[in-house]
């Protein structure tokens, strides 16, 4: 039975918040160390919504709107600093059904959240138009959303990379899938996501971005954010070192353990060139192109850091 098909039961996450278990993709929707909390500092602190909502139109592209959560974080901290804010908001979301749970179960009730009222308008309508929102949720692939929202000119101030594990969900990891990505960013846009996989990261440089790490929440890996270069010579060298100092401030730079790790086997990114490969496909295609790698093992490098007090889990 696919989740579409399924009743989603709460599940309690250590702040207090609820979550969702996916099983066809076989994870939670966030992490058992609090859901709730994941959505405020994996995503709307690194993207610096709070300094951005004294902007007078904000957008944002929330990949994977799954509960909402990402989305009702978002809302909050920017009209908590400037109600007069205008959101433009594009969700995308395989599956309809998981917000519309997130709205029947109650689970922004202990949030004491003001904005339930969109959620639910949004989950069941995929629109709301107000004074100062307009939002919209497109259910389908996101491989096939995201072309479509590039050729309409939507350029996000912040992004939320928010699919389920690499392993789980490659073709939403991949180097084609985040080029397309990387085109609906604004120049001085942010993309935050939870992921510090070596594969993503790589896929992320690929597409043109430059890439940081943002602090562990819960545990001990970090997340990544990412930016578009300004004012500095592209090149592989300066993408990974991230040597511009505007780029330090905005993007926290990685450490050299983090740099290592993107010149081990484990780096070799995801690749669907059609957009439209299987899951299986994509994972065989990748470990095939690992096989015959000449890079580093990734054992090497985790055993070469075991020592380190740094988690060794990206």
């Amino acid at each position: 039975m696919s989740d579409r098909e399924e009743n989603f039961t709460p599940q309690l996450t250590a702040d207090g918040s609820f979550t969702f278990v996916s099983h066809e993709f076989g994870e939670s929707f966030h992490s058992h160390f609090g859901a709730k909390q994941e959505s405020f500092l994996k995503f709307v602190a690194p993207t610096q919504l709070a300094t951005s909502a004294h902007k007078p139109i904000l957008r944002l592209l929330d990949i994977c709107y799954g509960l909402g959560y990402n989305t009702a974080a978002a809302l909050q901290t920017i009209w908590a600093v400037n109600p007069s804010c205008y959101v433009e908001l594009i969700g995308l979301e395989l599956n309809p059904s998981v917000p519309q749970a997130a709205i029947a179960h109650h689970l922004f009730d202990n949030w004491n959240y003001e904005y339930t009222a969109i959620l639910t308008q949004l989950a069941v309508e995929h629109q709301v138009q107000t004074d100062c929102l307009k939002a919209r949720l497109i259910i389908g692939d996101a491989r096939n959303s995201i072309g479509l929202l590039h050729k309409s000119g939507f350029q996000a101030d912040a992004i939320f990379l928010d699919p389920f594990s690499p392993p789980q969900c490659p073709h939403l990891w991949t180097v084609e899938f985040l080029q397309q990505v990387s085109q609906c960013l604004h120049l001085n846009g942010i993309l935050a996501t939870y992921s510090c996989a070596a594969a993503v990261r790589t896929a992320l440089l690929a597409a043109g971005l430059y890439i940081g790490s943002t602090s562990p929440v819960g545990r001990k890996s970090p997340g990544t954010v990412a930016a578009h270069p300004r004012d500095v010579e592209a090149g592989e060298e300066k993408l990974i070192s991230i040597s511009s100092s505007f780029l330090h401030h905005l993007l926290p730079p990685l450490s050299q353990k983090e740099k290592e790790h993107l010149l081990t086997r484990a780096a070799i990114p995801y690749r669907d060139p059609q957009l439209n490969a299987p899951a299986d496909v994509i994972v065989m295609r990748r470990q095939q192109e690992q096989q015959a790698s000449s890079l580093e093992p990734t054992s090497h490098w985790r055993k070469r850091w075991l020592s380190s007090n740094e988690n060794t889990d990206c």
